[in-house]
């Protein structure tokens, strides 16, 4: 995939490859280029949007990130085009794909760790990130529902009801499996409040320190920030962070020494108004989020949809996303079946933050 002339125009880059550094990095929903024409030494990361994400979702960063910028919390920064906008539409393409720009910030990206310390301080950054944007008055644009639980749950009901799911006799028995394993997930935090979040705290959107890789730096990919609740917030870090098999996991490790190291970071840096009532929720919302991705890996694989899947490792979607629903439902079983010894581990290490 090329850079196209306009958005190179936009952003004052040269228009020849000779003259410009590009390295592509990879993801399964922004394109993403780290750029650097040759004659300079600052590098800018370049991104063409998936389309779940509009425009104006660029509203919401810009008030973030000069939040965070102004509380000294490291953070990418929007760069502006020559003509001052957030954002490009690219009116080259037919498509009309919107592009952004950011500033570089140096560091290094885990997909998995077993280090506590390096989870302990991804847990610390996370609270703190939440600490810092409690009084940011901004109402959100674009907010776009990560965890939206019943709705997943009506796709999988739909998939299993489909022609494909009734032609899919392995997919239909683990989407019935699923969908037996669900009706004991907690689902009502409405009682509880909502605070700015990340949205998408998966480790790969933890970004560590390039000289000291157990010190969380600055947390990245933006776009979800909005309001929702610290159970699927805590919950998802839980699900991405304390499993180091990751998704493509048939058997699920869940790691208390990791889970405790969480928690404590958390608790140590969150907002003082998070309660203890809240920080035990991500223990439900841990559940609540495995079979979340369980139910739409699985309804994905009687669709054969999912725009991102390995194909160097397996034959198919369907395959990858069966794979991906069958880890999710052990996780889920997991914390379930493990939940006295988390809830232990949770009030211990929340005690050790509060006396820490």
């Amino acid at each position: 995939m090329h850079i196209p002339l306009p958005v190179r125009e936009a952003y004052g880059l040269p228009a020849g490859d000779a003259e410009l550094e590009i390295q592509h990095i990879p993801s399964n929903i922004n394109q993403t280029f780290v750029v650097r024409p040759r004659s300079q030494t600052d590098s800018l990361v370049l991104q063409r949007l998936h389309p779940v994400f509009g425009a104006r979702v660029h509203v919401d960063i810009e008030a973030v990130t000069t939040h965070l910028a102004i509380k000294n919390l490291d953070t990418p920064r929007l760069v502006r085009t020559r003509s001052g906008d957030l954002w490009l539409t690219d009116p080259s393409a037919p498509e009309q794909h919107v592009w952004r720009a950011l500033t570089y910030v140096e560091g290094i990206t885990l997909h998995h760790t077993r280090d506590v310390a390096t989870l302990e301080s991804a847990a610390s950054l996370l609270g703190k990130f939440q600490s810092e944007l409690a009084d940011l008055e901004h109402t959100f644009v674009h907010e776009r529902p990560l965890h939206d639980t019943r709705r997943h749950f009506d796709n999988l009901d739909a998939a299993v009801g489909s022609a494909r799911g009734a032609s899919d006799a392995e997919a239909r028995e683990l989407c019935l499996e699923i969908a037996r394993q669900a009706q004991g997930v907690r689902l009502d935090f409405e009682s509880l409040p909502k605070r700015i979040i990340h949205g998408d705290p998966k480790l790969s959107n933890v970004l560590f320190w390039r000289g000291e890789p157990a010190r969380a730096r600055c947390m990245i990919d933006l776009d979800t920030v909005g309001r929702g609740y610290v159970a699927y917030e805590l919950g998802d870090a839980l699900r991405s962070w304390c499993n180091p098999g990751g998704e493509d996991s048939l058997v699920p490790a869940l790691d208390l020494a990791s889970f405790a190291a969480v928690m404590r970071g958390y608790a140590r840096t969150c907002p003082p108004a998070v309660s203890a009532p809240e920080l035990l929720s991500a223990i439900d919302g841990f559940a609540t989020v495995s079979i979340e991705l369980a139910s739409r890996f699985a309804a994905d694989a009687i669709n054969d949809s999912y725009f991102g899947w390995d194909a160097t490792r397996y034959s198919s979607r369907r395959e990858h996303n069966l794979v991906r629903a069958r880890g999710q439902l052990a996780l889920s079983r997991a914390v379930r079946a493990q939940r006295s010894a988390l809830v232990d581990a949770a009030t211990a290490a929340l005690e050790a933050a509060r006396h820490g």
